[in-house]
């Protein structure tokens, strides 16, 4: 992959990628996010530990597990007393990157960074990505004066649109440190191909994602058990659940949903996969599904589900809602079709009108694809954040 160049004569800005981890597979986009930085951005990666690093390689990452052993005796301490703690770990790879400024991912890590920006006098972006936005103030409130002594401290917080840009500021985030940017996918990567479809052909639908509430499968999978005898169905998903207790709940209920939709021959459940393979199998889909819901414990997509900017510029139709700010990404009526959260009887209505309706499928298609790259090429979004970054460290 190509960079984009620096200005002549120009000096790279060296910048911290702050992470928990680097990377769990459902993060593609923050891997796409930091490999399209612009030549002039020279970033380096610290966390607490790698993962499926075979699928997201990068030259410069500082792993507190691959530390000295007292840096990790004094983690293991740390974390025996409660306490997450890696600023010493961190001051040092920002020392030896040369660091000036500091991009933590996620609200928890960049309160958790607030530290080393100050030990090192560097400036301080911020991105939210939804987990962070509802979910831990919820769970725990003492995240709200957290927040608020984060905003007070570092220099812009980003955001995916402006519905997620409106929950932050009602945790407290001043007006003027609030940017929306838009996350952007490789599109040099994602071949506009879309799977033709005629009535007399099994209809392929899609689904991806973690086995978590707010992706509102239990719906999915109704709305196609409505559709069950109109259409002859192949229903693939992909994901599963992941340890935590809640996720094995989901998953109960989305075998629950499949059985009770007598869906069970008719659904391939092929678990968590690489990128690459996500990709290969929306090649072989009509429909992607993907009706994301505020969940119970205040989990939501924040913003927007990366896939369905990849399933979009991909060629698949796109089913969804109204959650948070998918309308952004997809415009109903124009790019996709859109349910209010927990509709199922919108949803069914949407897959009857795409099946009754395939002649405006090419349209819908080409409008899709001409908005992915209008507002979410990750190379123009790259050159984006290159900017801010300069405009920060300068500030700064």
């Amino acid at each position: 992959m190509k960079r984009a160049a620096a200005g002549a004569g120009s000096t790279p800005l060296a910048a911290l990628q702050s992470v928990q981890c680097w990377l769990p597979q459902t993060e593609t986009w923050l891997y796409t996010q930091v490999r399209f930085l612009p030549s002039n951005i020279e970033s380096t990666v610290v966390c607490e530990r790698v993962a499926n690093l075979d699928q997201f390689p990068f030259p410069r990452i500082r792993c507190l597990r691959d530390a000295p052993l007292p840096a990790q005796f004094w983690d293991r301490a740390m974390r025996k007393l409660g306490v997450r703690n890696h600023l010493a770990f961190a001051i040092v790879a920002g020392r030896r990157a040369g660091a000036r400024l500091l991009h933590s991912h996620f609200g928890v890590v960049g309160w958790r960074d607030l530290a080393v920006a100050r030990r090192l006098g560097l400036a301080h972006a911020v991105t939210f990505y939804g987990i962070d936005v509802r979910y831990y103030p919820q769970s725990d409130p003492s995240w709200l004066g957290r927040y608020r002594e984060m905003f007070r401290q570092i220099g812009v917080v980003l955001c995916e649109g402006p519905y997620m840009g409106q929950s932050i500021l009602a945790l407290g985030c001043p007006p003027e440190k609030l940017r929306v940017h838009h996350l952007g996918v490789d599109l040099a990567a994602i071949p506009f191909a879309p799977l033709e479809w005629k009535p007399e052909q099994p209809l392929r639908v899609l689904m991806a994602g973690s086995f978590r509430e707010k992706k509102g499968f239990p719906d999915a999978i109704d709305a196609l058990g409505r559709i069950r005898g109109e259409v002859e169905l192949e229903i693939t998903l992909i994901g599963d659940a992941h340890g935590l207790a809640s996720t094995v709940a989901e998953k109960e209920k989305i075998l629950a949903a499949i059985a009770r939709n007598e869906l069970g021959g008719k659904t391939r459940l092929m678990g968590y996969q690489p990128y690459a393979v996500v990709m290969e199998e929306a090649r072989r889909h009509h429909v992607f599904l993907s009706p994301s819901v505020t969940a119970g414990d205040g989990d939501s997509e924040g913003g927007a589900p990366v896939s369905l900017i990849e399933m979009s510029a991909s060629g698949l139709i796109i089913v969804s809602t109204t959650h948070c700010d998918i309308p952004g990404v997809v415009l109903h009526g124009r790019t996709g079709l859109l349910a209010n959260e927990h509709d199922v009887d919108a949803l069914a209505a949407h897959l009857r009108w795409l099946i009754a309706n395939p002649r405006h499928w090419s349209d819908m298609r080409a409008a899709a694809r001409a908005h992915i790259e209008a507002e979410f090429d990750a190379r123009r979004q790259g050159e984006r954040l290159g900017r801010i970054y300069q405009e920060l460290a300068g500030a700064a």
